[in-house]
């Protein structure tokens, strides 16, 4: 029987379902509710715009999001968001999806912490960029009915998220810091570790081996 949550079809598919299984072996709650949250307010929201999204691509996309912040998947040279994006090629790749389709949504795992740009690329890529955004950052909350956040959130509880996807973000990252250069997730870093440092792009610029 198809799942059906606010209105939106979770995909009733093989793909799908394998990759409902592989998210739950290897994230815990806070992270295997938010993606598929993410999923959720992602597909609300493209709707909304009109966008025309392949359910399947699109639920990878917000599963595997944040898979890089697992061990099973952590990398330690490169950013969390490349980790869940190889991570989600592959698994597309290995089940039939083509190398493009496969390329939509490595773009819109590795693009997710990036503002603006996700919304002007494939349905695919702005769907799971608007779900991170309402998950995470509450923005865009008042597109949504309350009727449709009551019911995601029934079927996927937020129990201090806040908290929690904060640590879970500073988990995944406290090892590579490098990797957090010019992006928000130096924030996280930042907020935790009072002696971490933050790169700054002025001295990178300044001290580079150009001569003047």
């Amino acid at each position: 029987m198809t799942e059906v949550i606010a209105g939106v079809e979770i995909p009733d598919t093989e793909l799908a379902r394998a990759a409902t299984s592989l998210v739950r072996k290897v994230t815990d709650d806070t992270l295997f509710h938010h993606s598929r949250r993410v999923f959720l307010w992602g597909s609300l929201k493209a709707a909304a715009r009109g966008l025309e999204v392949d359910p399947e691509l699109a639920y990878v996309g917000g599963l595997f999001h944040d898979l890089g912040l697992t061990s099973y998947y952590a990398s330690k040279t490169l950013r969390f968001e490349i980790d869940g994006a190889e991570a989600a090629r592959t698994f597309l790749l290995e089940h039939g999806r083509s190398e493009e389709e496969a390329r939509t949504v490595w773009l819109a795992i590795a693009l997710h912490t990036t503002p603006e740009v996700p919304l002007h690329l494939a349905p695919e890529v702005a769907a799971v960029a608007l779900g991170v955004k309402t998950d995470v950052l509450g923005i865009g909350l008042d597109e949504l009915t309350a009727q449709q956040r009551a019911e995601v959130v029934a079927a996927h509880p937020r129990p201090d998220f806040k908290n929690r996807i904060l640590k879970a973000f500073y988990d995944g990252m406290a090892d590579r810091p490098g990797t957090t250069f010019g992006t928000m997730n130096a924030d996280v870093l930042a907020h935790f570790d009072p002696d971490f440092t933050r790169t700054n792009f002025v001295d990178v610029i300044q001290g580079s081996a150009w001569p003047e």
